[in-house]
């Protein structure tokens, strides 16, 4: 073995199979802070969300807070929201217009782009370089098709080699938008959930629990949904690397050619969008489109793209978890993003089925690793039908354990980097 190896790994992730005490130890948590979620790039806001000079919105990248800045310059900036004086939050605000952070407990006045432009009473800061006294800034920021990314590591993998093959993914999202623009306008619901973060990653793209799970509201809401995930269903799942994966129903949408299929309906109820579509793309390439519908991805490790809606991942410690979702808009498109909007808090909302389904089921997982035997969660479900699609892309069918198993092999590859 190695000697620079960490024998720990070798125990706690084996193949297809994953210790329970990955989900709930405090030391393991820690560790993934420091190597998975302040190394890697992670999703922290839209750029539509600060669509305005000097407009703002309060984030996170994974449990510290940041601001998301449009600043007196049309940048996007990502600041550390703790002023260098005494570490108190130079904004508590959600959201909003400013051109200036006022420190609240010092009076300490910076910039949006950062800079510390004055501080209270400065006669007695005689010979203090203010220049050296900004906000911290998230070390990296990069964004893909509006979608805002930043990684506190100095060096490593640009976005777009750490989106590798997912990059379809948020392209056949934005191209559901007759503008090829989509926005985040309609506000976030913030779930709290007691069960670690991982449950939700791994859930997203796991095909094998939505007709057990998820049968009432499938039922009430007389849907197909539940069709892309029986035992004779022809989606797929896939493995992008690094983490990423999806349920890929398109091979079911494409099988059943209808238009708008996807979202529920036909493309006749939404005439407006049906127009705009055909008028950016051509018939024949929008009809392509509102067949293969939007997106069902998870980009590794915080950013879930389901359709119609958005989910970020936010780590709070082992055992708790905040999911922030909101309804996808697509930008011009009123008639479609209304219903975005109405789905949305049908599913997802105070009132809805489908995220308080999955909610129960985490905080049950969450709960049953206190029965700390068997050590093992068994993840070899479909494992003997793995195979390659035209990219070298690993698929499998929708209900197998492929995603978890690559997410874990991605997992361990992080925490193992020296």
């Amino acid at each position: 073995m190695d000697g620079n190896t960490d024998p720990r790994w070798d125990r706690l992730i084996r193949d297809g199979m994953v210790h329970g005490s990955l989900y709930y130890d405090d030391q393991i948590f820690q560790e993934e802070i420091e190597k998975i979620w302040f190394k890697t790039w992670v999703y922290v806001g839209h750029e539509s969300e600060v669509p305005e000079t000097n407009d703002f919105v309060t984030k996170t990248l994974g449990p510290m807070p940041v601001l998301m800045v449009r600043d007196r310059h049309g940048e996007i900036q990502l600041l550390l929201n703790r002023c260098p004086h005494r570490g108190n939050a130079v904004c508590v605000q959600e959201r909003g217009n400013r051109s200036r952070f006022t420190c609240p407990y010092h009076s300490w006045t910076f910039a949006n782009s950062g800079e510390l432009v004055n501080y209270a009473f400065p006669e007695g800061y005689a010979g203090v370089d203010k220049t050296k006294l900004g906000l911290s800034k998230v070390t990296r920021v990069e964004s893909y098709r509006g979608f805002v990314f930043g990684s506190m590591a100095a060096e490593g993998p640009s976005l777009k080699e750490h989106l590798g093959g997912a990059i379809r993914t948020i392209d056949q999202l934005c191209d559901n938008s007759p503008t090829g623009e989509i926005e985040i306008s309609a506000g976030f619901l913030q779930h709290r959930t007691r069960a670690n973060w991982k449950f939700i990653l791994e859930n997203e793209c796991d095909g094998y629990h939505p007709a057990f799970v998820h049968s009432s509201i499938f039922s009430v809401a007389d849907s197909a949904i539940g069709d892309l995930y029986g035992d004779k269903a022809v989606a797929v799942t896939r493995a992008f690397g690094n983490g990423h994966t999806e349920v890929d129903p398109r091979p079911e949408f494409r099988r059943r050619d209808v238009p708008m299929s996807w979202f529920g309906t036909t493309a006749d109820k939404l005439p407006d969008y049906t127009r705009q579509m055909n008028e950016a793309y051509g018939e024949e390439r929008a009809r392509q489109i509102m067949i293969d519908g939007s997106p069902h991805v998870m980009i590794f490790p915080n950013l879930f793209i389901a359709e119609i809606q958005i989910f970020v991942i936010q780590p709070v410690s082992a055992n708790e978890s905040i999911q922030h979702s909101t309804a996808i808009q697509f930008k011009g498109a009123p008639d479609i993003n209304r219903r975005l909007r109405q789905q949305t808090m049908g599913s997802v909302g105070p009132a809805g089925f489908l995220l308080a389904d999955d909610t129960e089921m985490y905080e049950r997982n969450q709960r049953g690793l206190e029965i700390r035997e068997p050590e093992y969660l068994f993840l070899k479900r479909g494992e003997h039908r793995e195979k390659r699609d035209e990219d070298n892309h690993l698929i499998g069918h929708s209900t197998d354990d492929l995603p978890s198993r690559e997410i874990w092999k991605h997992y361990r590859a992080l925490m193992e980097a020296k």
